[in-house]
């Protein structure tokens, strides 16, 4: 059962936000702390179920700024991957306990942090290459996998897309067209799964205003804020999270 506290909006809400702002303006790559930060309160699939109709609203939001700025033949890459990626994680999620779920979300947030703090400090080199075409359907495959379980479906893409040398603004655009898409193709599994309820619909209702403002923010901090700023709160919250996460499922 939901319970839609004070306590739950008082998390949820700055949550929401945190994810419309780096879905707007970042490249996806840290939206899922959101799930993560959810997952710590609620059962894995309620925190997962409340945000993906957020996420999707997000999408639609960002998408007029960055329409047909994308690179379509990486997207069409990625998505081709993901679908299959996708059908992987609800065969998963059918067969996997909520502890399960909980590592796996721990485990995808610490690893995030660990790989871009290794990338950051020159223990992880990108070659310089651009990446081939079954590489990016290989991407693909991780990115709708991950994206399902977690919602965690941008690192594994923009490594994938930081090969190929595109400008920022094409970057953005296209993370934002591919998970467009791959949200809404989750939508199905999520609903034949049965993880939508009438609490999570009121939850996201109530929640809409805040992903709106966090889209537009993000669009606009695209512009003036740094990177390095952005993603440097989001390696705390994600190992503090990820940790806590990993720690309720082991005991």
């Amino acid at each position: 059962m939901l319970e839609l506290s004070i306590g739950f909006f008082a998390l949820a809400a700055p949550a929401v936000l945190f994810a419309g702002i780096s879905k707007g303006g970042f490249g996806s790559g840290a939206a899922f702390a959101s799930a993560s930060i959810l997952a710590v309160i609620l059962e894995p699939g309620q925190a997962l179920a409340i945000m993906l109709p957020l996420l999707m609203l997000i999408d639609v939001t960002a998408l007029k700024s960055y329409w047909k700025k994308w690179n379509w033949p990486d997207a069409r890459l990625l998505i081709l991957g993901a679908l299959p990626g996708v059908a992987l994680g609800a065969l998963l999620y059918r067969s996997a306990n909520a502890d399960v779920l909980r590592f796996l979300i721990g485990a995808i947030s610490i690893g995030f942090v660990a790989w871009q703090l290794a990338r950051r400090n020159g223990l992880i080199r990108m070659s310089g290459r651009t990446a081939s075409r079954p590489l990016g359907l290989f991407a693909g495959l991780v990115t709708g996998f991950t994206s399902f379980v977690s919602h965690a479906g941008g690192p594994p893409a923009a490594v994938y897309l930081l090969s190929q040398n595109l400008a920022k603004n094409q970057y953005q655009a296209t993370t934002v067209l591919v998970f467009w898409v791959i949200n809404i193709t989750k939508f199905i599994p999520y609903a034949y799964l049965g993880m939508f309820t009438a609490e999570t619909a009121f939850a996201d209702m109530l929640l809409a205003p805040f992903a709106i403002l966090g889209a537009w923010l993000g669009v606009r901090a695209h512009r003036i804020v740094s990177e390095s700023v952005f993603f440097g709160i989001t390696y705390v919250l994600l190992a503090m999270t990820g940790s806590k996460l990993i720690w309720d499922a082991l005991t």
